[in-house]
């Protein structure tokens, strides 16, 4: 499963909007983090399981409005998105079946 880059600019029509339709997995990471490069391969892996899950990755360098609005204080930070609005989260880096149980339990 491919990810599609997000940004400060086009967040709100590529998470906000598209998860009034589906479920939307954000990995906020960032160049230089390496647990974010080691959790990437895994989120991108597992998200492709899913059916109705897209997966989306932001720079949180990049798009430091984002990391503000959703308090993202450590990275790799992972959010779910449905109807517009966060449903659940973690940080750090988890092996592919702590991503696969988190998404098991919030995915109907």
């Amino acid at each position: 499963m491919a990810h599609i880059e997000v940004n400060d600019s086009n967040f709100d029509k590529e998470v906000i909007e598209k998860s009034k339709d589906k479920y939307i997995l954000v990995d906020f990471w960032a160049p230089w983090c390496m647990p974010c490069l080691m959790l990437a391969p895994n989120l991108e892996k597992v998200a492709g399981e899913f059916k109705g899950l897209e997966f989306v990755k932001v720079n949180a360098d990049e798009n430091s409005k984002l990391g503000t609005k959703y308090k993202i204080m450590s990275i790799p930070a992972v959010k779910l998105f449905k109807d517009g609005k966060v449903i659940d989260e973690f940080v750090g880096s988890f092996p592919e079946q702590g991503i696969r149980d988190f998404l098991k339990k919030n995915i109907k």
